[in-house]
């Protein structure tokens, strides 16, 4: 594992020494707690090549999550490709705000690997909820992802433009759409530019077209004392709440992460 350590060191990864334990807790099939109870002479020959080849691919910037298959969010485990996007911790941001006042009807915009939807879903028994996304890809991750989680039954999942195929009205709304600007791509992490879905990251534009489409259509499909919560990047807060108010949305503010940094805007139909 030391060897892997520096080779990941060297390539640039951020957390060389978790990602050494982790990848090679996957290649073990152990517990990634009980990595260091592993004495290198102990390692089956299979084994070594799976981890060797493991900690290549982490070397070329393919996250950790792709090459396990999966992620934790919010106290779960999610089915996790190249063809969804990373679910994050900032997104608990989003949840932890979903969470704090009741909801029986739920939409979630560009639902990807349907994380948040499915984590909805299991913390309201009572709730049901129907997740979107253009891609198909995603579409069959969220579905897999919510029967993986005990709530397929109560969970419907659409290929969408957005409200392209939704009908009915819901009394919450939430989506974390791409939000970076096309100019901002050069600068982002290689996990993100080079193995996540662009699709999920830009809107190859400004960074808020897909605000404009939610601020501009979500009234029609939202109950009268329905909420909107959407994720933002850190520096937009400004920017979305002002496309918010322009279409007349009320009590529109702006949320932090844990970090303190800005990152949901919540906005209710006007009374």
């Amino acid at each position: 594992m030391v060897a892997a350590m520096a080779r990941l060191r060297a390539a640039g990864v951020p957390d060389p020494a978790r990602d050494a334990r982790v990848l090679l807790a996957h290649a073990a099939k152990v517990d990634a707690a009980r990595v260091t109870l592993i004495a290198p002479e102990d390692i089956a020959p299979e084994i070594a090549e799976r981890y060797d080849n493991l900690v290549a691919l982490r070397a070329v910037r393919v996250p950790v999550s792709q090459l396990i298959g999966a992620r934790e969010f919010y106290g779960r485990s999610f089915e996790i490709s190249r063809d969804v996007l990373d679910p994050r911790p900032e997104t608990e941001a989003l949840v932890e705000a979903a969470l704090s006042e009741p909801f029986d009807q739920v939409l979630d915009l560009g639902t990807g690997s349907g994380c948040i939807l499915v984590t909805l879903l299991a913390e309201r028994p009572q709730a049901r909820g129907v997740g979107v996304d253009l891609s198909e890809a995603a579409c069959l991750h969220a579905s897999a992802n919510a029967a993986r989680h005990d709530v397929a039954d109560r969970a419907r999942i659409l290929q969408s433009d957005w409200f392209e195929a939704v009908e009915g009205r819901y009394d919450l709304i939430v989506a974390n759409p791409p939000y970076l600007a096309a100019e901002e791509m050069g600068a982002v992490q290689p996990e993100l530019r080079d193995h996540e879905p662009r699709l999920a990251l830009t809107d190859e534009q400004d960074g808020l077209s897909a605000y404009r489409v939610i601020a501009a259509q979500s009234q029609g499909y939202l109950s009268a004392a329905g909420r909107v919560l959407v994720e933002i990047g850190w520096q937009q807060g400004q920017d979305v709440t002002a496309i918010f108010r322009a279409q007349g949305w009320a009590e529109v503010a702006i949320l932090p992460d844990l970090g303190g940094r800005d990152r949901v805007v919540s906005a209710a139909k006007p009374g």
